[in-house]
């Protein structure tokens, strides 16, 4: 049977409905939104459609009329952003043809009930084919399935919370090296050493009755690299990253504890700031807005009867001395690391890191580099005798702009007093 006419009798099946002609010759198949197959089939039609579209400009590889856009934004750590539009199946019926043979498509979506807190509408595709050909369902499905693995291989994912559901946030990142984040001595292996080691005894906790889960807590000023370590060690460790935002509005202490004890599987839960959540144990946001979690609601989702297990938490913050006691306590916060501004010694380590091995557009010699590290370390603990400080964040950002000599020259200026 010829293309056009598999075409013609499947569309032929699908009008006359419930008749023999669709019983004996028609199969379908269902994906709700639910199943984490559904966005791995979109995006492999989206994928598929601009393939297409490039190897033979104008053409259509989606037979249809109805388009939907999906927006990306990804937000950068220095704070700009960017957006991708993607053009999807929208809500209808579309033809496309897979390995030779003809397929109908039909997204539904149901606008009249959405999902139970999330506020997500139901949704479902409906592959329909010719019986002869139901087993390409499984080999396109295990296609979307590959595709979508590939683009994350290697990357790091951030989720955030979307209703009680953890959802992607932006395009998987590159992961960044761990020793590209400097620390003082010490300070960053304490931490790896300490997390790994915790997931290595599982089944030490089990032989005890230890709930499996660990928190940490990296306080320091701000800019020290407390979040740029936290996604450098989630990337060596092939983790992924959940940020929790406890200010979100809608967020209250059962979908908290939900989300907690839900989090997916490899992948640390970030909570940032923690002191700015709660004042006097009553959560506000920025606005004013106070928040329907509790604090005695989020003490109980750490540690609670209700929490999950196998779980670790990051959180960080500026201030420690504005926590409440009850929260840095040992079963919440097993772990409190301190992650200052630059040393003297951080100060040189990045220096080398950035005009070292002859690849800064200076073209600095290698003994250059040395004689102002060394000045620059100089420079750095005299200052810091004054009670001066810098933090690296400041530092990586006059490097960036600046040639080794320029940096060194005007780095006294970014110094701040920091006496009390």
């Amino acid at each position: 049977m010829s293309v056009g006419v598999g075409l013609t009798v499947l569309r032929q099946g699908l009008v006359l409905g419930s008749t023999a002609l669709r019983r004996r010759m028609l199969v379908s198949l269902e994906v709700n939104n639910k199943d984490r197959a559904y966005e791995w089939f979109l995006t492999w039609m989206a994928n598929q459609a601009n393939a297409a579209a490039r190897k033979r400009p104008g053409s259509s590889w989606l037979r249809s009329h109805e388009l939907s856009v999906e927006t990306v934004v990804e937000q950068r750590s220095n704070g700009s952003s960017s957006a991708l539009f993607k053009l999807v199946a929208g809500p209808g019926i579309h033809w496309f043809k897979y390995r030779g043979a003809w397929m109908q498509m039909k997204r539904e979506r149901e606008t009249r009930s959405t999902q139970l807190m999330s506020g997500v509408p139901w949704e479902t595709v409906t592959l329909t084919t010719l019986s002869r050909d139901r087993t390409l369902f499984p080999q396109l499905l295990a296609e979307a399935r590959d595709l979508a693995m590939r683009d994350q291989e290697g990357k790091l994912i951030i989720r955030t919370a979307w209703g009680i559901e953890w959802k992607p946030f932006g395009q998987p990142r590159r992961k960044r090296p761990l020793n590209s984040v400097v620390f003082a001595e010490g300070v960053g292996e304490k931490i790896e050493e300490d997390v790994k080691a915790f997931l290595q005894r599982r089944q030490w906790y089990a032989d005890r009755g230890i709930p499996y889960r660990r928190g940490y807590l990296l306080h320091g000023p701000p800019g020290s690299g407390k979040t740029s370590f936290i996604q450098a060690l989630a990337g060596s460790l092939s983790y992924d990253i959940c940020v929790l935002n406890l200010s979100e509005r809608g967020l209250a202490d059962d979908k908290l504890n939900h989300l907690l004890s839900n989090a997916p599987e490899r992948s640390f839960v970030l909570i940032e700031d923690v002191d700015a959540a709660f004042n006097k144990r009553v959560q506000t946001s920025e606005d004013g807005y106070q928040s329907s979690v509790t604090f005695s609601g989020f003490l109980n989702a750490l540690d609670g009867v209700a929490s999950g297990e196998e779980r670790i938490i990051f959180m960080t913050t500026n201030h420690i001395e504005k926590l409440d006691p009850a929260l840095i306590r040992p079963g919440r916060v097993d772990l409190s690391v301190m992650v200052d501004d630059a040393s003297p010694d951080q100060a040189r380590t990045l220096f080398t890191r950035f005009y070292g091995g002859g690849e800064h557009i200076t073209d600095i010699t290698e003994g250059e580099v040395t004689r102002l590290g060394a000045e620059l370390k100089e420079l750095v603990g005299s200052e810091m005798k004054q009670g001066r400080r810098v933090s690296m964040a400041a530092l990586q950002g006059l490097f960036i702009r600046n040639s080794a000599t320029e940096a060194v020259k005007t780095c006294r200026e970014l110094f701040v007093d920091k006496r009390t």
